[in-house]
C-alpha cells in the first residue's frame, strides 16, 4: 500500500474540525515505533468528546498500538518509542511534567479479554479508588459504578461472591464498571466484545450508547458491523497509515479513499 496523499488526508482531518472545547484528544503527526520500526506512521486526528469513534483496519495495522498510546500503555512495552504530538487537557500527554498515573485514571482502558481481579465484585470496583484516596462512600461508588455499568440488578445481592463466577458478557461490564470507578474523562476499548456471545454483546454496544453522554468513548474493533452500528466516527488504518477518518456513515457508504471502499466492502482484510 502507498502512502495516503497529504491532501486526502487533510480533507479528510477537516471534516471534523471542531472548536477546542469539542476535542478530546488531539493527535499531531503521531508515529509510534518499537525499536526503531515504525507500527504507527504519523497518524493526525481529533477524537470528538461525548462521541464514540471506532478504529477499524486489518490484523497488524496498528490499531491497538495506537489506542495504548492514548493512555501510556505503551510505557509498559520495552522498546517503544513516540514521536509526535498527542494533546489531552490542554496538555502534551507524554509531557516531561505529566504523570502516567493520572493520565491512566483520567483515560481508562477496557481490554480485549475480560480481566476481573480474583477478588469479589464489590472490590473489583472499590480496590483502586480505596488504594488512591478516595474520600466518598464506597458503598456509594460500587453501587453508582454497576449501575453506569447495567450491572447492578443482576449482581446487587451477590456483591462478595467471587467476580470470577461471573459469564464471560457480566465479567467485561464488570471490567467496564471498574473503569468508570476511577471517574475518567475517556474510556479506551481495545476489541470489548470479540470475546463474547451475541447477547452479551448486544449488552455492551447498548451500554456504549448510554455511556458517550457522560464519556468519551474510542474503540477498536475488527467487526465492521459494529463499527457502523455504534460509532459517531470512524478511523480506517492500514499498514500504520490513517488512510481515512470521518462521520462512520460517510466512512461506510462514500468513503474517500478507494482502500478504504475495499476493506468496509470486504474485499480484503
Amino acid at each position: 500500500m502507498s502512502e495516503p496523499s497529504a491532501a486526502a488526508v487533510s480533507t479528510v482531518i477537516n471534516e471534523t474540525n471542531k472548536t477546542k472545547s469539542d476535542i478530546a484528544l488531539n493527535l499531531n503527526e503521531v508515529s509510534i515505533l518499537y525499536s526503531g520500526n515504525p507500527a504507527v506512521k504519523k497518524v493526525s486526528c481529533q477524537f470528538l468528546r461525548n462521541k464514540i469513534t471506532s478504529i477499524i483496519g486489518p490484523s497488524g495495522c496498528g490499531k491497538s498500538t495506537l489506542l495504548r498510546s492514548l493512555n501510556r500503555m505503551n510505557d509498559f512495552i520495552h522498546g517503544v518509542t513516540i514521536e509526535g504530538k498527542i494533546t489531552f487537557a490542554s496538555e502534551d500527554l507524554y509531557g516531561a511534567e505529566v504523570d502516567p498515573v493520572e493520565v491512566r485514571r483520567r483515560i481508562g482502558m477496557v481490554f480485549q479479554k475480560p480481566n476481573p481481579f480474583p477478588k469479589s465484585i464489590y472490590n473489583n470496583i472499590a480496590w483502586a479508588p480505596g488504594i488512591n484516596d478516595y474520600e466518598g462512600s464506597k458503598d456509594e461508588l460500587v453501587e453508582r459504578s454497576l449501575k453506569q455499568a447495567a450491572l447492578w440488578d443482576e449482581v446487587k445481592d451477590r456483591l462478595h461472591d467471587s467476580a470470577l463466577n461471573l459469564s464471560g458478557g457480566q465479567q467485561q461490564r464488570l471490567c467496564i464498571a471498574r473503569a468508570l470507578a476511577m471517574e475518567p474523562e475517556i474510556l479506551l476499548m481495545d476489541e470489548p466484545c470479540s470475546a463474547l456471545d451475541p447477547i452479551s454483546t448486544s449488552h455492551i454496544e447498548d451500554l456504549l450508547f448510554e455511556l458517550k453522554t457522560r464519556y468519551t468513548i474510542i474503540i477498536v474493533t475488527h467487526n465492521m458491523q459494529q463499527a457502523s452500528r455504534i460509532s459517531d466516527y470512524t478511523a480506517f488504518m492500514e499498514m500504520g497509515h490513517l488512510v481515512e477518518f470521518g462521520e462512520t456513515d460517510r466512512v461506510f457508504t462514500k468513503p474517500m479513499a478507494k482502500r478504504t471502499e475495499e476493506y468496509v466492502t470486504g474485499r480484503f482484510g
